[in-house]
């Protein structure tokens, strides 16, 4: 029933999606070529606001928590379990003090208004998954752009989705390039619960009244823990925490 349901709901839903993508993506161009960073950062949190309450419509609701546990003016990787899309619009907008970048595939930087945009301009780094060679620099640079200015980013250690919510293994290689060169900076685990639950149809149509919960977990220094430790540590909090 509640597939039947949702047809027409995600059809006014997807409208509502393109229309801010399609809007934003001239007013990013204004903001970062008349005024500079701080404005196409912000114009990028307000069209990520848009974004998840457009969500509201589905009937999504938000839980996060933890976020006194997020350091202020400090170089953050965020790290996370993956579940669905929906993950990515409530980090932009609900950890926006944070200035969050993004390690992503380099398709994604072409064809999407808004976010294509966002992704080539905005400061994150886009990676072919298939090239060490391109991905290993890309993600040492971003390393070095965060501890700099103290920004954070936000990697996905799985590298998909888990369409199940059932986590996959975490890969070392991305986190331990940023440990290296972002040495300034804390590792933030954060535990996402129920974003699959958007997708358990596929991408049409969508599914119906998920809270999404969103655990920010305590900081963890990297000058206090060797790589392992700290990769142990995070990996099992995420982990332990999703339902």
């Amino acid at each position: 029933m509640q597939k039947i349901i949702s047809y027409p709901i995600s059809i006014i839903y997807y409208l509502l999606f393109g229309f801010w993508l399609v809007l934003f993506h001239p007013i990013q161009w204004i903001c970062l070529n008349l005024f500079g960073y701080n404005a196409h950062r912000w114009s990028v949190a307000v069209l990520n606001f848009f974004l998840v309450r457009s969500t509201h419509v589905l009937g999504t609701t938000y839980d996060v928590r933890g976020i006194e546990n997020v350091p202020d003016n400090k170089p953050l990787i965020i790290v996370s379990n993956h579940q669905s899309l929906y993950d990515i619009p409530p980090f932009i907008w609900f950890l926006r003090k944070c200035h969050p970048k993004f390690i992503s595939k380099k398709e994604l930087g072409k064809g999407i208004p808004s976010v294509s945009f966002n992704l080539r301009h905005g400061g994150s780094a886009l990676i072919d998954r298939k090239d060490p060679k391109q991905a290993l620099p890309e993600i040492k640079r971003i390393g070095e752009y965060i501890n700099q200015n103290n920004y954070s980013v936000v990697i996905f250690p799985e590298g998909t989705r888990s369409k199940t919510g059932v986590p996959k293994p975490f890969s070392v290689n991305g986190l331990k390039m940023l440990y290296k060169f972002a040495p300034d900076a804390y590792f933030l685990p954060v535990t996402i619960n129920n974003s699959w639950k958007m997708t358990r149809f596929g991408q049409f149509p969508l599914g119906l009244g998920n809270r999404l919960e969103f655990i920010i977990h305590k900081p963890l220094k990297i000058t206090d823990y060797s790589f392992d430790e700290i990769f142990e540590k995070t990996e099992n909090v995420i982990k332990e925490n999703i339902k």
